[in-house]
């Protein structure tokens, strides 16, 4: 038996908070409307020159060109989808992660120490460096690596999260009742705690989802991850840096997608968490 209802008095109206989730979320939506849709718009080659390296906005290119004169808006345009997906990846898998070994940690306090011990000597792991090596010892390399390796290097960080917001859960009287009576793990972790743990776990994804854009764009200002000529958003501010004085466009629209995408991802989890995320023990 959970007890994860709020109260009339402890959460806004239903038609309100399914109001305020939208309007955060718009933005993100858009742009990711935009990314899928991006490509079938683009009005020229993300990989021809179509103007003089770092020119101003014109007839042919609204936001100019960049360091090889391709037109940003086309670049930016088919640029989005692959980030997003990179990090909707990476998020979707360490908090799925994070919740099994959170909880199994919570609720099976043996194997948890050995669970937790093990992400702790994780996380002393430099990330960078952690990103670089695997990054660089990974065949192929690219996009896969980076997004490997933020995988491996988030889960440690979310399982501490996870099981520490588990814990009070695991300890309340239902939980216990429900133990004793003979129910499984599984139907502990499916039907009486993770119930419990929407607050932490959505704003766990959005955190993760966040993470996962910085984690690529990061690999990319360190040339790991996408490559030229790809069209990538975080490939796009590395490769425009040094003309950011002559076309402030070619590295100022994707900075604004990867700024909006992540600002709007986290205010949406937010708002969809409920008021309370540890429940009363029911009476």
């Amino acid at each position: 038996m959970t007890a994860d209802a709020p109260t009339a008095a402890a959460s806004p109206p239903a038609a309100r908070r399914k109001g305020r989730v939208f309007v955060r979320a718009v933005p993100a939506l858009l742009l990711v409307v935009l990314a899928l849709a991006g490509p079938l718009l683009a009005p020229h080659p993300i990989d021809t020159p179509v103007t003089f390296p770092y020119a101003g906005d014109g007839a042919g290119a609204p936001l100019g060109g960049d360091q090889l004169g391709r037109d940003v808006l086309s670049r930016l345009l088919s640029g989005g989808a692959p980030l997003i997906a990179t990090a909707l990846a990476i998020a979707l898998i360490v908090t799925a992660a994070a919740t099994a070994l959170g909880i199994l940690a919570a609720l099976r306090p043996a194997v948890g120490r050995w669970i937790e011990r093990t992400a702790d000597l994780t996380i002393l792991l430099p990330s960078v460096l952690a990103i670089m090596l695997i990054a660089l010892a990974w065949p192929g390399g690219g996009r896969l690596a980076v997004a490997a390796a933020a995988t491996l290097l988030g889960i440690p960080y979310a399982v501490r999260i996870v099981s520490a917001a588990a814990a009070p859960i695991a300890a309340t009287g239902y939980v216990e009742a429900a133990a004793a009576g003979g129910e499984g793990l599984w139907h502990l972790t499916v039907r009486e705690v993770l119930p419990n743990l929407r607050s932490t776990l959505l704003a766990l994804f959005g955190l993760r989802f966040v993470e996962g854009v910085y984690i690529v764009s990061v690999a990319a200002f360190l040339q790991l991850g996408p490559q030229p000529p790809e069209a990538d958003w975080a490939l796009m501010i590395r490769e425009n840096a040094p003309g950011i004085t002559l076309n402030p466009w070619a590295v100022g629209a994707p900075c604004l997608a990867i700024g909006l995408l992540a600002i709007s991802v986290n205010l949406a989890a937010e708002a969809l968490a409920p008021a309370r995320p540890i429940p009363e023990t029911p009476l």
